[in-house]
Formats: C-alpha cells, structure tokens, sequence
C-alpha cells in the first residue's frame, strides 16, 4: 500500500511523524526504535519534532547511514541525531561494523524507517555503484560511494535493504520534479535502482510526501 502526499509542509510531515510515534508508543510498554536520515531536509522536521511532548525515554533514534567521520563533525549524522534527541531523554544508536549497534540490538524491528533519496536513486548509503541486494546477509555495510559526492566526500556505513525493511511502515520525503520522476519509476516497479529495489522487496506500508 503506498500513499502518495503532495505538498505537505515541514510542520505537516512532523504532525504525521508525532502521530505515528504516538500509535507506535501505545503498542509496547518496551522501546520504539525509529531510523532516520541526514541530510538538509530531515533535520527541520526532526527538530520540529524534538518539540512535542512524548515519551521519550522510551525512543531509540537509529541513522539509516552516516559518514565515517567522528561525531563531532559537521557531517555526522549521528552527532547531529545525539545532539537533538539526547538532551529529550532519548537513546541514539551508533552503527557499527563490528557489533549490530552501540545499543546492541542485533537486528531491531523499527516501528518506522524515514529513507531520504537522490536524485540518482540511492537510498541511506545504498548508492547505485554498490550494487545493494534484498537479501544481502549483513544488517550493515561500509560502502564508498562511486562518484564521491562533493560535499560530503566520505566512506559511507549503512542498513542495508533487509535492516530497512525490518520495519511497520517506511516513509519517503522527496522534494523537486526530478526525485519525483525517479520515485515514481520506482513505485511502477520501472527502474533497477536501489530505492526501486528495496520498493520491489516491501511489505509494509509506504507514505511518500512529494
């Protein structure tokens, strides 16, 4: 099932993600692992979010990938992720290549996984050179994207298509005519690139904000 919402603002996407949280939090008593990404347009939203009232001690924020850079550098997305959730009370999870996570979940469900997506396709750090497969055996992967994106020319650490799909629902949040006409390939099954591959292997619910 995939809903498509044109349009919405960064308030809009943030009252959504509130609510799913809520419903998410409602399930359990236990803890709500969530996987977000970086990027320019995430950090709004999520700070937006970090402004509501919800329970959470109960929340692990999981980056979909980050940078190899330390935690303190303006590329981290999992600096960025401690530096919003953590003062809340939240847990954020570092990935790491020799251990699941630095929470030490093996292979958490996610009550949600937030994938951003470029232009070329790419989803987390799942670029098209890395050649990603749904039933690759590893929860996550060093990677080195194939041409290096100028303004973040690092190695890459990333969930994989399973981890991601190890989740209730995912969303995508695209903005501008070209993503579109690449999610859109995707959605119609058109394409063979990795959002189309991980699109082709999903069961769960997908909301798209375009």
């Amino acid at each position: 099932m995939v809903a498509i919402i044109p349009d919405a603002s960064d308030k809009a996407i943030a009252d959504w993600l509130e609510g799913r949280v809520r419903i998410a939090l409602a399930r359990t008593t236990g803890a709500v692992a969530l996987a977000v990404p970086g990027g320019s347009t995430p950090f709004p939203i999520l700070a937006l979010l970090a402004g509501r009232s919800l329970d959470w001690r109960r929340l692990a924020f999981y980056p979909t990938d980050d940078r190899i850079v330390p935690h303190d550098h303006p590329a981290s997305n999992t600096g960025k992720l401690i530096a919003l959730f953590e003062p809340l009370g939240a847990n954020v999870c570092e990935l790491k290549l020799d251990g699941p996570t630095s929470c030490g979940a093996p292979s958490p469900w996610f009550a949600l996984v937030w994938l951003g997506m470029g232009n070329d396709g790419h989803i987390a750090s799942l670029f098209p050179n890395t050649d990603p497969k749904a039933d690759d055996p590893h929860w996550v992967r060093r990677l080195t994207p194939d041409p290096l994106p100028p303004e973040a020319p690092f190695d890459r650490i990333t969930l994989t298509i399973p981890a991601l799909l190890n989740s209730d629902e995912l969303l995508f949040v695209t903005r501008g005519a070209d993503k579109r006409a690449v999610l859109d390939a995707a959605l119609a099954d058109a394409s063979d690139l990795p959002v189309a591959r991980l699109l082709r292997a999903a069961d769960e619910p997908v909301t798209c904000f375009i």
